[in-house]
């Protein structure tokens, strides 16, 4: 997701590219300065903010740069985050960026439970009274930044695909499309750009051979093509975004996120989600695909270090 501010176009071979990571505690900071330093930045983790001076006005380091810090820095302070910031920004040399990894209270409660660990701003409380107090704290930085990737929804798997997505210069700068597939009833995916409802097509579901299997079974979705409505569909809106993908491309846009929602999120979403993304992918776009209930199934072995 992208906010105002951010000029996905900027890329400047002459300066050298540093990017703030920060965001709440419990929302993937650790997997995502992982993910960066996979990809090469040179990663530099919970650093204190009175040593930022003398990195970043020392010699090049040769390579992006990646700072993790958040609030169990040893001298954090959200108006010296924001000023260091600004400070450094006006630099011909440095091409600065913010990126904050945002959560729900929900799901950060949740983690929080799961790991069994106390929350820095709650060390003695509910690890709710810290999520909310975090949450008051990092207002002004939040609205600040360049990139802000919710992981809500996310599996550590995804956040590091999404940070290669937004940050991996190895690939060829180009428009990278996600298809993915939802229930509408646990409600839309965060920070689609475009959603298809499936509900109208035949239900696999009713059908006690096919309740088990998935859309991405080759049975299910024969029987879901064999709906008269579905090549009318389908091929309306394969249309529609082989119309609007090169537009999105040209106007700069880095990454177009497409979502089919059913009524489960098993079956039918799945396989119109699987047929567009593996048709995209044929023409040469940059596809990823994401099938949110199918992913919660083992969600509950999948979390972010705190």
């Amino acid at each position: 997701m992208a906010v105002p501010g951010h000029d996905p176009e900027r890329n400047d071979n002459h300066s050298e590219k540093v990017v703030f990571v920060t965001g709440p505690s419990g929302a993937g900071r650790a997997t995502a300065v992982r993910a960066l330093e996979d990809i090469g930045f040179e990663v530099i983790d919970n650093l204190p903010l009175s040593l930022l001076p003398r990195l970043l006005d020392g010699p090049p380091i040769g390579r992006p740069l990646a700072l993790g810090l958040d609030v169990r820095n040893r001298d954090f302070s959200v108006a010296r985050l924001l000023d260091a910031i600004d400070q450094f920004s006006e630099k011909s040399d440095l091409n600065i960026e913010l990126l904050y990894l945002d959560c729900s209270a929900d799901v950060l409660v949740r983690r929080f439970s799961e790991t069994r660990r106390p929350h820095p701003l709650a060390v003695s409380e509910t690890p709710i009274q810290g999520i909310e107090r975090e949450f008051d704290l990092l207002k002004p930085i939040r609205s600040r930044a360049g990139v802000l990737i919710d992981t809500s929804d996310l599996t550590p798997h995804n956040l590091k695909a999404e940070i290669g997505r937004w940050f991996d210069k190895n690939d060829e700068a180009r428009l990278a499309v996600s298809v993915q597939s939802f229930s509408y009833k646990r409600g839309l995916p965060r920070g689609v750009d475009m959603v298809f409802d499936c509900r109208f097509l035949r239900n696999p579901y009713w059908d006690a051979k096919l309740r088990n299997l998935t859309g991405q079974s080759s049975t299910v979705a024969d029987y879901v093509e064999q709906d008269e409505r579905f090549e009318d569909f389908f091929g309306k809106i394969s249309d529609i975004v082989a119309l609007l993908l090169p537009a999105f491309a040209e106007e700069g846009k880095s990454h177009l996120s497409i979502a089919f929602g059913c009524t489960g999120g098993q079956h039918r979403s799945v396989v119109v989600a699987e047929k567009l993304a593996n048709a995209l992918a044929a023409f040469g776009w940059q596809v990823s695909k994401r099938h949110r209930e199918l992913e919660g199934r083992d969600m509950g072995s999948a979390q972010f270090r705190t």
